[in-house]
């Protein structure tokens, strides 16, 4: 038992090293665009500075809550002194080790000849080299891995999905039937769908169709087959539940995400995903990362092919069967979005734990390659940490500019979306820059609609981003002020009344 805790102990320390590595590099390239100043990256720390703050709360969702996200970094941000920086940067490595957690739940109890905690580490590892061959600072890129580093791409809903195939699997591996297991099971479902509803497409119907399939298999063996019914139903159960009580935050979801589904745009959905294939090609990180992905399916197929047992065989076909989902969803509905794919990276690399056991090699060997290797990761690990930090702290003047101004202003201004998004973020009262369209109507979206309450505004932050303003010819800003990137119109003393909100 004491060797057992310290192999589990020695598991997590290797997993936090190689979220640190990870964090870290993706943090310092172009990639932390998306940690840190993406608009819809965002979204968590402005509902949590809301929480904090007691604001008054009538949020503009769009189809995804994000409430275990906030609540993980509502903790976060009320417990420790960091800038809202380092709270990502945080939030990034956290990411990564909860995924380990759950890949490690997925590896199955330690049994003779099986090494689960190393194959976990060995799983995480390889999904945190994919996360380091995304090299694009757009949130339309095929970079699929590292958004499991952001707050808000479905962080939580990838963890949820592992650790529903991890509880399907130690179902399975009991040969018995699990009160516990099946509970957990529900529950799961039901937060993980109330939050984001991609949980059903992501890992209820992959596992209702593998778990339905196992028992059909399984129709003559009574116990068997009935255990494997019993999850698939709490499964379903639970998802289906999950959807009933997203009824209650209706006034909270701007957009149920059913306008997104446009079947008859199949063909041009293909053209987009194969043309960000094409665009990841172009460089050889990006050739990596998609060779590594290929590599697991295949390897997911013949561990499917070899599995002896019914909860190996579970994890292996998951592993390829989630992205084949996903793949053939996202097209036939004529979905235009990368981030819905996100299984294609996470769900091959279960292949490394369905049946993750000792290598054939001498014993002495085996342990001091284990040694070097687990002294080399925490080494790196622990160099990552300045790394992480520096990059969570780069000074952005243009960004300060704007704060600064508006700060002492005292007044209150407006943007659109993708331009307002991080100043409003670090201002003292984020409520002093409002969201509008290029017409001044209230926009929306990922916003506390409270912010609109104010009716008019004596100023306007515009970048590149934004489309040029409709407004009234003879209304001319008093002052232009120059903040680099950013460019603040001040009207003085004139204010612009807001149209009405809209999503």
């Amino acid at each position: 038992m004491t060797r057992a805790w310290v192999r589990e102990l020695t598991g997590w320390m290797l997993a936090a090293a190689v979220s640190l590595i990870t964090a870290a590099t993706v943090a310092s390239s172009v990639r932390a665009e998306m940690l840190f100043r993406d608009g819809d990256s965002l979204i968590v720390a402005l509902l949590s500075r809301s929480l904090l703050s007691g604001d008054t709360l009538d949020w503009a969702m769009s189809s995804v809550l994000f409430l275990p996200e906030s609540a993980a970094f509502t903790a976060l941000d009320a417990a420790l002194p960091f800038g809202v920086d380092g709270l990502f940067a945080l939030t990034a490595a956290l990411n990564l080790l909860a995924l380990y957690g759950a890949v490690r739940l997925v590896a199955g109890r330690r049994r003779e000849g099986t090494a689960p905690v190393a194959w976990s580490v060995v799983a995480l590892a390889v999904f945190g080299i994919v996360a380091m061959t995304d090299v694009s600072s757009s949130r339309d890129a095929l970079d699929l891995a590292s958004l499991q580093l952001t707050t808000t791409y479905y962080s939580a809903t990838v963890v949820a999905v592992v650790l529903s195939v991890g509880i399907v699997r130690r179902s399975l591996d009991r040969g018995r039937g699990s009160v516990w297991l099946s509970v957990a099971s529900g529950v799961l479902a039901l937060i993980s769908t109330l939050s984001n509803p991609l949980f059903a497409v992501w890992a209820t119907v992959p596992l209702v169709v593998i778990l339905g399939v196992a028992a059909f298999a399984q129709r003559r063996a009574g116990s068997g087959r009935g255990r494997i019914l019993i999850i698939l139903s709490v499964l379903a159960v639970g998802t289906a539940l999950g959807f009933v009580l997203r009824i209650p935050f209706a006034a909270w979801i701007a957009n149920t995400g059913a306008g997104y589904a446009q079947p008859s745009l199949w063909q041009e959905s293909v053209s987009y995903y194969a043309r960000l294939t094409a665009e990841r090609l172009q460089s050889p990180a990006g050739v990596l990362g998609l060779l590594l992905i290929v590599a697991l399916v295949i390897f997911a197929a013949v561990r499917t092919a070899r599995a002896t047992e019914p909860g190996e065989r579970s994890v292996a076909v998951m592993a390829w069967v989630a992205p084949l989902v996903v793949v053939v969803g996202a097209i036939a509905l004529g979905t235009h979005a990368a981030r819905y794919l996100q299984p294609l990276a996470f769900a091959p690399v279960l292949a490394l734990v369905a049946s993750p056991r000792v290598l054939r090699l001498p014993v002495p060997l085996r342990r001091q390659a284990a040694a070097v290797v687990g002294v080399l990761l925490l080494v790196v690990g622990g160099l990552s940490i300045p790394r992480l930090a520096d990059a969570a702290s780069h000074p952005d003047a243009d960004l300060a500019c704007v704060t600064d101004w508006v700060d002492a202003s005292g007044r209150t201004g407006a943007g659109q979306f993708w331009t307002v998004r991080l100043p409003k973020l670090h201002l003292a009262d984020p409520a002093r820059l409002v969201q509008v369209d290029h017409q001044l109507n209230a926009y929306a979206w990922l916003v506390n609609r409270t912010d609109f309450d104010v009716g008019e505004v004596s100023f306007l932050v515009e970048d590149a981003q934004t489309v040029p303003w409709d407004l009234p010819n003879a209304v001319l800003p008093e002052n232009v002020i120059d903040c680099g990137r950013y460019s603040i119109l001040d009207f003085g003393t004139r204010t612009l009344p807001l149209g009405p909100p809209h999503s």
